[in-house]
């Protein structure tokens, strides 16, 4: 049976990710489809609260992700060669699995990297961007490490050139689902989320979207849509905002939040 409403509903198991009620995957597809740039704008702005609405049932997701989207990068940035440490990789996997699908091997192989290891690998990685396949290619010679996670790691230190392979974000693209954690399928990801940087960054005057940014926004869409109804309002068929919609729901957010601040 559909989600009430046709509303997708999003589950997790160990075939990772999916999409089910009626008109789910449409749902997802919604903002990919849409070429003005305030609907991700808005989605965007929910990406913390989305985070914090499934970190309800997941202890400790909003500081992970407070980490990963800010304190990780700057370590990166700071260093004379990028690369990630053993602990690092560690609490990324512990990122990704709070975030996404929890699979607990997972948490426990990839801590049984050596530190030289990760060093060595990670560096090696960073160095060989632009060339993203080759980089990830060698992040796969660290044990639990697969294009999603080795996607991650990239992303961390180079989100001007590449997007972390969330499981929500590629439900969003048309065309990816299934999703297949393999590299080619990684490459037609990248390829659709920079695309799209690019159109988005045509058409808004800000001119800030990067591929990190697109995924960040297809992921608050997918997790408002799916979990968070209350975020994001759902876009017409046609991908276009009814005039007034977004940043009507945007400011009566807002004014709550300050409501209950005050």
């Amino acid at each position: 049976m559909g989600a009430p409403g046709g509303r997708a509903r999003a589950r997790g198991g160990g075939g990772g990710w999916r999409v089910e009620g009626g008109g789910g995957s449409l749902a997802m597809a919604q903002l990919f489809a849409c070429e003005a740039p305030e609907p991700w704008r808005a989605a965007l702005r929910a990406y913390g609260e989305a985070v914090g609405g499934r970190g309800g049932k997941r202890t400790g997701l909003p500081a992970l992700d407070r980490w990963y989207q800010e304190e990780l990068p700057a370590a990166i940035a700071g260093r004379r060669e990028k690369h990630l440490t053993r602990d690092e990789l560690v609490r990324l996997m512990a990122w990704k699995l709070a975030r996404g699908t929890f699979r607990p091997r997972l948490q426990q192989l990839v801590a049984t990297n050596p530190s030289e290891t990760v060093e060595r690998c990670t560096r090696a990685a960073f160095g060989l961007l632009p060339d993203v396949e080759a980089a990830i290619t060698e992040l796969s010679k660290l044990k639990a490490v697969g294009p999603a996670t080795a996607s991650a790691i990239l992303t961390a230190g180079a989100p001007d050139s590449v997007a972390f392979m969330a499981d929500e974000a590629v439900a969003a693209v048309p065309g990816l689902s299934p999703i297949q954690y393999t590299l080619k399928h990684y490459t037609r990801y990248l390829g659709e989320i920079r695309a799209r940087a690019r159109r988005l960054n045509q058409v808004d005057a800000e001119a800030d979207w990067t591929p990190h940014r697109v995924e960040m926004s297809l992921w608050a869409w997918t997790v408002a849509q799916a979990e968070c109804p209350h975020l994001l309002a759902p876009l017409p068929s046609g991908g276009t905002p009814p005039a007034g919609d977004t940043g009507d729901r945007e400011a009566s957010r807002t004014k709550k939040r300050k409501t209950s601040a005050s």
